[in-house]
C-alpha cells in the first residue's frame, strides 16, 4: 500500500510521520522533504509528543527510531513486543507482551526493562478465563476504543485497563504505586471511550442498554471521579468519537444530540454551551488548530461532518471562543475514502495533503493512476428524503431497461450513498455486467440525523426494508429503465442478513439475492450491537426472533456465501462469474 496511512502529527508541527508500503517514512514540514525513517515491515509505531522519537514493532522485536537523526536501534524485551508507545517526553516506551493470552505491560528505559503490571498464568476462578492487561477489553471496538492504556502527559503514569471478568482502570506509577479508578461498574459496566491528552483522564461509560451515560473527569492522584456531563437517549446513546477532551481554556468538550425546538442535530459542546450549528452532522473531532489571529487559548476545533448533504464528508474549523454570534463553521476540505483529519501543532493533515498556515505540501503516493471515475446519480426520495444513487452501465443508453441490483454493502449503520468516486469502483463493475446498480441509505444509516438513525429501534427489519422498497418505487419515476420486475439484493454480514430477508420478506419486491456470510440470528452478534438496536435479548425474544433468519422460512432464491442454514442454496465461496449468473437466473 502505497498510499500514506496511519499518519501522526508532532505537538510542535515540524514532523509528520506516516507509513507507506510497510515503511516507516518522515516529513520535515519545514523543508517540504520527506526520507525514509525504517524499511518494512513496520507493524505498528507510535511516536512521543512532538514526533521526536518512535517506537516500532517488526514482527514482535521493538526498535527506537531518532525521529531527527535517523538512527534506529534495537530495543531488549521480556518477550514478543505489541502496542509499544514512547512516552510524551520520549524517555522511556512501554510495551504489552502475550496480547492473545495474559497481556502485562511493561516499560524499558535507561535504567532497563521492567514489569510494570501483568498476571500472568492467573485465571478467574470462577469463570475460567484470563486476566489481561493494557488490552482494549471485551467489546471495546463497538464503541470504537481500540487501546487498552494511556501515557500521562508528563509521562509519570499509565492508565490501564485490567480485562477480566469486566474492564477496570487503573493508574500506574513509574515507580510502582497504582491506584484504582472508581466508578459504578456495575451500573456503568460499558468503558466506552478514554482520552488523556492534557489535564486530568476523561473517559465515557455506559449503562447495559445504552441508553443511558456519564462523561467523568479522573483524580490522577486518588482515582477519584467527577460527573461532567449525561447523556441519555431513549434509543440509546452515540458518543462521537474524538470526545470527550479538554480544550485549552480548561473547559470539557463533549458531543452529544439536539433534540428539541425543531433541532434534530449531531452536535459539540463545552461545559454545556453549543460549539456546532444543528445543520452539521459532526462525525469525528481531530484535534484543535491555532486560530489566525485568535488568542492562544482558544484555537479552533478540526471536526469531521457533514453539512447539507449526507454524501458528503468534509472537515471543518470550528470556532471554541464564546461568541455573541453563534456557531460558526468554515469548510476546509473535502475527504475522500479512509482519509482522516489529522493534526498536530499549526499543521492540519488530509489524507495527502499537508496545510501548514496558507502553505500546501502534498504527500508523495506511488498509487496508480485512476481511471474514468464511477458517476452515480445521487438523489433524495420519498417523503423521508432517503439518500439513494444508480449507477448505469458505462456507455448506458436511455431506454434501455436494465435489471436492478440492489446494493446493501455490510448493512445497517453503513452509509452507501457517498459523493466518492472511490466507493463505486466494486459496483460499478456489476453495473457494467448489466445491471443499474441502486443503493439507498435507509432509516438506521448515519449521516442524516439522530432521528434518522435511531428509527430502527426494536424494529430494524421492517423499517429498513419498507425504506427500500419505498426508495425503489420513488427511483422508478425518475428512473424509467430501472425494471422492478427483475431486483436482486446482495450484501455481506448484516447486509447479507437484510439481503436475505429482503427476499424472504418482499418477495413482490426483492427476487433473488447473494448474501455473504450473513448474520443467521442476531444472538450471534456481539452483545453491545444486538441490545442497541434490539434491546434486551431476555425482555425481548420476540424481536430477536423476528429478526433471525432460522425464523424467516427458506427459499431458493437466496445463495449464502460462507453460511449454511436449511433450505438455502450455499457454497463456501462464489466467484464473480458465479455470482452474475444466479443474479440474473429469473
Amino acid at each position: 500500500m502505497e498510499y500514506p496511512y496511519a499518519v501522526t502529527v508532532g505537538a510542535d508541527g515540524a514532523r509528520v510521520v506516516f507509513l507507506r508500503s510497510s515503511e516507516l517514512w518522515l516529513l520535515d514540514v519545514p523543508a517540504g522533504v520527506e526520507r525514509r525513517v525504517a524499511a518494512g515491515p513496520v507493524d505498528s509505531y507510535a511516536t512521543d509528543r512532538d514526533a521526536r522519537v518512535a517506537a516500532l514493532v517488526r514482527g514482535g522485536e521493538l526498535l527506537r527510531a531518532d525521529l531527527i537523526t535517523g538512527a534506529v536501534t534495537a530495543v531488549p524485551t521480556a518477550g514478543p513486543a505489541f502496542d509499544a508507545r514512547p512516552d510524551p517526553l520520549g524517555h522511556a516506551i512501554a510495551y504489552l507482551t502475550d496480547p492473545g493470552g495474559t497481556a502485562s505491560l511493561h516499560v524499558t528505559g535507561p535504567d532497563g526493562d521492567r514489569l510494570l503490571a501483568g498476571e500472568p498464568g492467573n485465571a478467574w476462578r470462577e469463570h475460567g478465563g484470563t486476566i489481561s492487561w493494557g488490552m482494549p477489553g471485551t467489546w471495546a471496538g463497538e464503541f470504537g476504543r481500540t487501546r487498552g492504556w494511556w501515557w500521562s502527559p508528563d509521562g509519570s503514569q499509565i492508565l490501564a485497563v485490567r480485562s477480566a471478568r469486566t474492564a477496570s482502570l487503573h493508574l500506574l506509577d513509574l515507580d510502582g504505586g497504582w491506584v484504582d479508578v472508581h466508578w459504578d461498574r456495575e451500573t456503568y459496566p460499558y468503558l466506552a471511550q478514554v482520552d488523556w491528552a492534557g489535564g486530568g483522564p476523561l473517559i465515557t461509560v455506559l449503562r447495559r442498554m445504552q441508553q443511558h451515560g456519564l462523561v467523568l473527569s479522573i483524580d490522577p492522584r486518588t482515582g477519584e471521579t467527577q460527573v461532567h456531563a449525561e447523556l441519555a437517549d431513549a434509543r440509546w446513546v452515540e458518543p462521537i468519537p474524538g470526545t470527550p477532551r479538554h480544550l485549552p481554556d480548561g473547559r470539557v468538550l463533549v458531543g452529544g444530540e439536539l433534540a428539541h425546538d425543531g433541532f434534530d442535530a449531531r452536535c459539540l459542546f463545552a461545559d454545556g454551551s453549543l460549539l456546532t450549528p444543528p445543520g452539521l452532522y459532526v462525525r469525528r473531532v481531530a484535534g484543535t488548530l491555532p486560530r489566525p489571529g485568535g488568542p492562544a487559548g482558544a484555537p479552533d476545533l478540526i471536526v469531521e461532518g457533514s453539512l447539507g448533504d449526507p454524501a458528503v464528508r468534509e472537515v471543518f474549523r470550528v470556532r471554541t471562543a464564546l461568541g455573541g454570534g453563534g456557531p460558526e463553521v468554515t469548510r476546509v476540505t473535502l475527504l475522500t475514502g479512509p482519509d482522516r483529519a489529522i493534526v498536530g501543532g499549526d499543521v492540519l493533515v488530509a489524507g495527502r495533503r499537508v496545510w501548514h498556515g496558507d502553505r500546501m505540501i502534498t504527500l508523495r503516493s506511488g498509487a496508480p493512476s485512476a481511471s474514468a471515475a464511477p458517476e452515480p446519480v445521487l438523489e433524495r426520495v420519498t417523503d423521508r428524503r432517503l439518500p439513494a444513487a444508480v449507477l448505469y452501465p458505462a456507455g448506458h443508453v436511455g431506454g434501455t431497461r436494465l435489471p436492478v441490483l440492489v446494493t446493501l454493502g455490510d448493512g445497517p449503520g453503513r452509509q452507501q450513498v457517498l459523493a466518492d468516486p472511490t466507493a463505486w469502483a466494486e459496483r460499478q463493475r456489476f453495473a457494467d455486467s448489466g445491471f443499474a446498480v441502486v443503493s439507498i441509505d435507509s432509516r438506521g444509516t448515519p449521516g442524516v440525523a439522530p432521528s434518522f438513525e435511531k428509527a430502527v429501534h426494536r424494529r430494524l427489519a421492517d423499517v429498513v426494508l419498507a425504506d427500500q422498497a419505498d426508495a425503489l418505487h420513488a427511483l422508478h419515476g425518475k428512473h424509467p429503465d430501472l425494471d422492478l420486475g427483475r431486483v436482486a439484493v446482495r450484501g455481506c454480514g448484516l447486509g447479507g442478513w437484510l439481503a436475505a430477508m429482503a427476499v424472504l420478506r418482499r418477495p413482490e419486491i426483492f427476487h433473488r439475492a447473494v448474501a455473504h456470510r450473513p448474520v443467521l440470528d442476531w444472538a450471534q452478534l456481539p452483545v453491545p450491537v444486538a441490545e442497541r438496536y434490539l434491546g434486551d435479548r431476555h425482555d425481548c425474544s420476540d424481536v430477536y426472533a423476528h429478526h433471525s433468519l432460522h425464523e424467516a422460512g427458506a427459499s431458493a432464491d437466496v445463495l449464502l456465501v460462507d453460511a449454511e442454514l436449511d433450505g438455502f442454496p450455499s457454497q463456501a465461496a462464489v466467484t464473480f462469474q458465479e455470482e452474475l449468473t444466479f443474479l440474473t437466473g429469473w
